[in-house]
């Protein structure tokens, strides 16, 4: 397992694509690593995220509208999370379960490659 500033490598559990990078598997040094734990803590806030709004708005559980619908329902319920929190009322709190999507790590290799390369 790597480790780097106390952050443990992010478990993948979805493919590389064009539009949806994960970490690099066996990572080499320096720009790898580094795109590694940057990739790990953003994947780490967002899912805080994630698990904050889903214990905050119970609808987040069993959402079976068009993705569209969906849009509009993430966006008002994003909208109201951010007035409780400016009014300064209390968010519950509750785990964030990661959903398995297998497929081919590799799609997205390229795209992934060159903003390790650019940015790290």
């Amino acid at each position: 397992m790597w480790k780097q500033s106390g952050l443990a490598s992010c478990s993948v559990s979805y493919p590389c694509q064009p539009y949806l990078l994960s970490p690099y598997p066996d990572s080499e040094p320096c720009q790898q690593q580094r795109y590694n734990l940057a990739h790990c803590r953003i994947r780490a806030r967002v899912e805080m995220t994630i698990g904050i709004l889903k214990a905050r708005f119970q609808c987040f559980h069993r959402v079976r509208v068009t993705p569209e619908r969906a849009c509009d329902i993430i966006v008002a319920c994003v909208i109201l999370h951010n007035i409780a929190t400016i009014r300064g009322e209390q968010c519950p709190t509750q785990p964030v379960n990661n959903p398995d999507h297998p497929a081919d790590p590799r799609d997205g290799r390229a795209v992934k490659d060159t903003i390790c390369f650019h940015h790290f």
